[in-house]
């Protein structure tokens, strides 16, 4: 029989300014080694940690409202000296860390920005994700979805000594087909990396934040690691940031919970991905993953966002967002009626 595999997981949420270049970037993510350090020792004397997570833009946020500016001042290729600073610190400790994300620029895809996080171990870097439902229209980062010709995985896992991890990052939680690809490409945990803002955030009346996080749980009988900004709202203006990172069982059960507010936190939880698999192979009750009914769901197969463009790469911005949106909401709603149609037919 192999050995357990038992650890412990650290949701790190941050409260630093918006970096304004790339040479600002540096104090960002000196900050979060510093706070691996901490997570590490810790938890040293308990259940060692293995899984450090940061949340969205810990490195840099998508500060200026053009793409242009955003290549000019913030965009920064992958791998690059941030990338290589934390995998120093992954063999330093043999851990895997979730990155913050930053904004992206790749060659392959010119006049384009995405937001990525990477999954960085003693190995190097195992995944690089890019955003596929950016919060639209503020955000003017490109989907890799959207992309004539993409051709690497939208939803990529990582089979480490630690489980299967894959992540996905804020919005795209709000849709479930996205965690449930991940789930069924084989992730155990689920990493959330999240700039979730008031009033949909940690607190009540809504706390869309926490019900989201144990939902995706237990629908993919998985661990949820969900690292939530923390920052105040005069470092990230216009919106203030209530943080409340959590770690959530395979049930859905609350195992660390960051107090809602802005500010640094770091919560530990244990993570035991041989119970989890045990779980997965013996439920035959709740096993949601092989309960699905694909073929039960015909929207699936109408091509609903974005809408077709005109030929040409046209820049990401928020006016074009405004468009899209609208223009996918003429498509559902043509799709509704002929539906509707349909069903008084028989």
């Amino acid at each position: 029989m192999s050995d357990p595999i038992r650890y412990a997981a650290a949701a790190c949420q941050t409260d630093m300014p918006n970096p304004l270049d790339r040479d600002q970037m540096y104090g960002n993510t000196a900050r979060m080694l510093a706070m691996i350090d901490a997570a590490v020792a810790g938890s040293a004397p308990f259940l060692p940690v293995r899984l450090v997570v940061f949340p969205e833009f810990a490195h840099a946020a998508p500060v200026y409202p053009t793409v242009a500016e955003l290549l000019e001042r913030l965009a920064v290729p992958i791998p690059n000296e941030h990338t290589d600073r934390l995998h120093g610190k992954a063999r330093e400790h043999g851990i895997y860390i979730q990155s913050g994300s930053m904004i992206e620029h790749d060659a392959r895809w010119p006049g384009v920005v995405f937001n990525t996080t990477c999954l960085i171990g003693p190995e190097g870097i195992l995944y690089k994700y890019r955003k596929v439902n950016p919060w639209i229209p503020y955000e003017v980062h490109s989907s890799p979805h959207d992309l004539a010709g993409y051709d690497e995985p939208l939803f990529p896992v990582a089979d480490t000594p630690i489980g299967r991890i894959g992540c996905a990052i804020c919005y795209d939680w709000l849709f479930p087909e996205a965690i449930r690809q991940l789930a069924a490409n084989g992730a155990e945990v689920l990493v959330r990396v999240s700039a979730y803002m008031d009033p949909w955030g940690a607190t009540e009346p809504m706390n869309w934040w926490t019900i989201v996080n144990r939902c995706r749980a237990l629908e993919n009988t998985a661990f949820v690691v969900a690292a939530n900004q923390g920052a105040s709202l005069r470092h990230y203006p216009p919106y203030s940031w209530p943080g409340g990172s959590q770690i959530v069982d395979f049930d859905g059960r609350l195992l660390a919970d960051a107090s809602p507010g802005p500010g640094e936190r770091i919560v530990v939880a244990p993570i035991d991905i041989t119970a989890l698999r045990h779980e997965r192979g013996t439920r035959s009750g709740h096993a949601m993953l092989a309960h699905l009914r694909t073929e039960a769901y015909p929207v699936y197969s109408c091509h609903l966002y974005p809408p077709a463009a005109p030929p040409g790469v046209v820049e990401c911005s928020f006016e074009h967002n405004l468009n899209q949106i609208q223009a996918g909401k003429i498509v559902l709603s043509d799709y509704v009626t002929r539906n509707i149609l349909n069903t008084k037919l028989l």
